[in-house]
């Protein structure tokens, strides 16, 4: 028999073995409904014969010529993957092939989760399920057939393997893999460093008031309401990226609350004690200390749908005491929920209804882990082959400290987000969502908004960011930024990178698409047009405050960034 029989025969039985191979495991990706736990029952899993064929064809042609190259002993290293990307893996014709062969391989399996003839939810799960597994084969996440580690560990007579070890015991005792050395990092010390002090607490959250950099402020105080899956000081990492600075330095009498990370004390509050006692509380008080009948408020991702919340109640309850509202990346309308979509279901969220409906809390790390493996190559395998396999220790980085500093979320909050926001998407239903005993209405929220994006952002779709403009009545400016989630956003003038999207006309169409075919791309910042913007609903200017607070009742506890950001899940 030739070889090109061979490799023919040799693709036949390949297809067979995966096409039922994975027609049988991916059954196992959906429970199917049963008396004691209804749910949906996976439809048969099919493949696309045409996709099948094409798939055979290409991998059979790609095979043959890598089968060649081995044996010619010349095989050639993988290029534009960064996992393969030094030298040990181009010098050892070994390490080549099996970069090359697993790259062929992984190529192979994501067009036959494409080639699954399914609906486009059950598609996306398939092809996330996949990608986990083939980003957790890759060659270079063992030691076997890493070439670069293997290199290192002869160069320093294995030194580097010990050290890995050290770093695993280390990772292993502190319950998750290290993203940076976060000895050199301290929450009050070298990050969140902002001048400014706690003016009030309850059981939620800490206000912190910070310390005026101009003579004069403007009458409407500003006040901030961050994420609480994660910790405030995402916008005050350094003075030259802090967000909560540059406001202080435009002219902001500025307050920020900070979360506390929940224990089991707070293991049964809910979403609305977070929209009650959370934002509508740190709303009120700023107003008390200021003495001005309204404020700006900002919301940034899950803080921007409690704000929206709030404003929602506020609105049924007849009180304008906001007077205009900042969400970045943000989901109010949750129709298009990106990559996030392939956990939420109804078995999942009854599973997290019955799990911690009632009370209990998701741990951070939990939370944390989520979000890690929805970009595995980057932030979960990077990091154990550089820290364990090659025995090095991660370079300082703020922001990868702040992200492994993760927080809890109490249950009850937690699944009744999960229903009513991502799985029936009730915000944008009028009277759909009671929310601290008033049935709200985002049509009632007729304040100026400006809403912010991330044209890469893969939490908040941009598409599902643009969304909001569709469903808040009040005038509104949208802009679009560069990059991702976080990144997109701490994006300060001074630093020159990246760009944003402005249509100078400010009309607001139905969809995206339609927006960006009037916008036009303007380099670095995002951060001067919203401060223009905000400045225009700020007010007059007046003396700025010489203490912190507001008499007794609210006197400065204790300097910022206070003691709640500094609990560890």
């Amino acid at each position: 028999m030739d070889q090109e029989s061979l490799w023919a025969q040799g693709a036949q039985q390949w297809q067979q073995m995966w096409g039922e191979g994975w027609a049988q495991a991916l059954q196992t990706l959906q429970p199917t409904g049963t008396s004691a736990t209804p749910g949906p029952k996976l439809p048969d899993i099919r493949f696309s014969n045409d996709k099948l064929q094409a798939l055979q064809q290409e991998y059979v042609q790609e095979a043959g010529k890598l089968w060649q190259q081995a044996l010619q002993g010349a095989p050639q290293a993988p290029g534009g993957d960064k996992r393969f990307a030094g030298d040990g893996w181009a010098a050892n014709p070994m390490a080549a092939y099996t970069a090359a062969a697993y790259l062929l391989s992984a190529r192979t399996l994501m067009g036959l989760a494409d080639a699954v003839e399914t609906d486009a939810k059950t598609r996306a799960r398939i092809r996330f399920a996949v990608e986990q597994w083939i980003a957790a084969m890759a060659p270079s996440n063992f030691l076997a057939f890493n070439a670069e580690a293997q290199k290192k560990a002869l160069d320093t007579q294995g030194e580097s393997i010990a050290q890995g070890m050290a770093n695993l015991l280390h990772d292993l005792r502190q319950g998750h893999v290290s993203m940076t050395d976060e000895r050199l990092f301290e929450v009050g010390r070298n990050v969140a460093t902002t001048e400014g002090a706690v003016v009030f607490e309850n059981e939620l959250f800490q206000l912190i008031e910070y310390k005026p950099l101009t003579a004069k402020v403007f009458e409407k105080p500003f006040l901030m309401v961050p994420p609480c899956i994660n910790k405030f000081y995402i916008l005050d990492l350094q003075p030259d990226n802090s967000l909560i600075r540059y406001a202080v330095e435009q002219g902001h009498r500025t307050f920020v609350v900070s979360w506390r990370n929940p224990d089991e004390s707070l293991a049964k509050k809910t979403w609305d004690d977070y929209v009650e006692h959370g934002a509508i509380e740190a709303i009120e008080v700023v107003r008390k200390i200021s003495g001005a009948p309204q404020i700006n408020a900002l919301g940034f991702c899950v803080g921007g749908t409690i704000l929206g919340n709030a404003l929602a109640v506020l609105a049924a309850r007849g009180q304008d005491v906001v007077a205009s509202a900042t969400f970045l990346t943000t989901l109010l309308d949750f129709t298009d929920t990106g990559i996030l979509d392939v956990f939420i279901n109804e078995a999942f969220v009854q599973f997290r209804e019955m799990q911690m409906g009632e009370g209990g809390l998701l741990r951070g790390q939990e939370l944390a882990s989520t979000f890690s493996f929805l970009r595995p190559n980057d932030l979960v395998w990077n990091y154990v082959v550089g820290n364990y396999l090659k025995g090095e220790t991660p370079p300082p980085f703020d922001l990868l400290y702040w992200n492994s500093d993760s927080t809890n979320l109490p249950g009850p909050f937690y699944a009744r987000y999960l229903r009513n926001m991502y799985l029936e998407n009730k915000l944008v239903k009028p009277g759909a969502l009671t929310v601290c005993n008033e049935k709200i209405d985002l049509g009632q929220v007729r304040l100026p908004t400006y809403i912010y994006g991330s044209r890469e952002d893969h939490i908040v779709p941009i598409k599902a960011a643009y969304a909001s403009t569709q469903v808040l009545p009040g005038k509104k400016r949208f802009v679009m930024g560069a990059s991702g989630h976080i990144a997109g956003v701490i994006n300060p003038p001074a630093k020159g990178k990246r760009s944003h999207w402005i249509r100078a006309d400010g009309k607001l169409p139905a969809t995206l698409d339609a927006w960006l075919d009037g916008a036009t791309e303007h380099p670095g910042s995002w951060w001067t047009d919203w401060s223009d913007w905000l400045r225009s609903h700020a007010g007059k200017q007046v003396a700025a405050p010489k203490g912190y607070g507001k008499g007794a009742q609210f006197k400065a506890i204790e300097p910022a960034p206070g003691r709640y950001v500094k609990q560890k899940s």
